[in-house]
């Protein structure tokens, strides 16, 4: 019997985090649609790490979706802008938190990295580069952050 109550609390707690997660995630995307000004369902979200810095794409998944790829490339300009100026209260926002990992170290170092934005197929992006590694250091964990509270399933792995 006692087995029983751990193994039911077990379940019970497990099913408790599998919901606060999905709530936290709901949300998450609920105040990046309305600080993007685009629909999380409308686009596809990708964090890259890269040995020189990682990259912030956005791409639209419907062919034609004029409207959306124009707020798109108009957010990440202004992310690569309001970044390299150390205002990362978007992700903030975003997010619901004062620290996303690796800010405040970008936010001191922003001198030593550079943010460009460009346009790609479908969508925009914004580069990412230092050779400052303190800086590295805190745009990896950034995007490790980004790609956790997104679910975006891509790789922690460095490239490039």
């Amino acid at each position: 019997m006692k087995h029983l109550i751990i193994i039911i609390a077990a379940v019970a707690f497990s099913v408790a985090a599998q919901a606060d997660e999905t709530h936290h995630c709901s949300d998450v995307e609920h105040r990046g649609d309305h600080v993007m000004g685009f629909s999380h369902e409308t686009t596809k979200h990708a964090f890259k790490l890269y040995t020189d810095g990682g990259a912030i794409e956005v791409r639209v998944l419907k062919a034609g979706d004029d409207e959306t790829l124009s707020m798109v490339r108009m957010h990440l300009q202004h992310i690569a802008d309001a970044f390299a100026k150390g205002d990362f209260s978007d992700p903030m926002a975003i997010h619901a938190t004062d620290h996303p990992d690796g800010a405040d170290v970008m936010r001191a170092k922003k001198s030593s990295i550079v943010y460009r934005y460009s346009d790609i197929e479908g969508g925009g992006a914004v580069r990412i580069t230092t050779s400052d590694a303190e800086a590295l250091d805190a745009i990896h964990r950034f995007m490790k952050f980004q790609i956790d509270e997104h679910k975006t399933g891509d790789t922690t792995d460095v490239s490039r």
